[in-house]
């Protein structure tokens, strides 16, 4: 399934216009993710549309399990596989969701981990100043914001400190995250 067949599928799975862009902006940063750990390690071994497409579709599920967290991510993977997903993006859907405790299989898994709630903290530091815009945004002050636990209590802080585990400190996952958002401030509206 290449891009345009994936955003088509997550737009119509997913009726919440916010979700939506969450989608968006965890698929920037998955691929931005790709494309760091290809400069780092010297070779391209890391697919970044696959990593892309990942991140786009991670919450498909989202609408039908809101109310059952449980069952979240393991409905998504069984949709995903039903479309003929590869089994890699099967999995890393199916252990984004911390509540199930699977274990990492590989860096598509990692990274999809952290990913998913960077995202929101991002977000969050956007919506408290006054322009309501990602470029208005420092990776200084996420950073400091990541150290408040009342701020954005939803964005998981030890899912985002997986990080590591890509060999990526925080401050520089939260720069790679906050420039990917930042690229397409127009298409998640801010």
């Amino acid at each position: 399934m290449d891009r345009e067949q994936a955003l088509k599928l997550v737009k119509e799975k997913i009726k919440n216009k916010n979700l939506v862009s969450h989608c968006l902006a965890v698929e920037a940063i998955m691929r931005r993710l790709a494309e760091e750990l290809n400069e780092r390690d010297g070779s391209s071994g890391f697919d970044e549309d696959k990593w892309a497409i990942t991140g786009l579709v991670h919450d498909i599920d989202y609408d039908q399990t809101a109310k059952e967290p449980d069952k979240h991510s393991l409905i998504g993977a069984e949709v995903l596989k039903d479309l003929g997903f590869t089994d890699d993006i099967v999995y890393a859907v199916k252990v984004h969701n911390q509540m199930h405790g699977l274990p990492f299989k590989n860096d598509l898994d990692k990274a999809l981990y952290a990913a998913d709630p960077i995202s929101g903290l991002i977000v969050a530091a956007a919506l408290i100043r006054p322009e309501k815009k990602l470029n208005a945004v420092n990776a200084a002050s996420v950073l400091k914001r990541f150290g408040e636990k009342a701020f954005a209590r939803g964005a998981n802080r030890e899912q985002i400190m997986a990080c590591e585990e890509l060999g990526i400190n925080l401050e520089d996952f939260i720069k790679i995250a906050l420039e990917s958002m930042q690229k397409i401030d127009k298409e998640l509206g801010l």
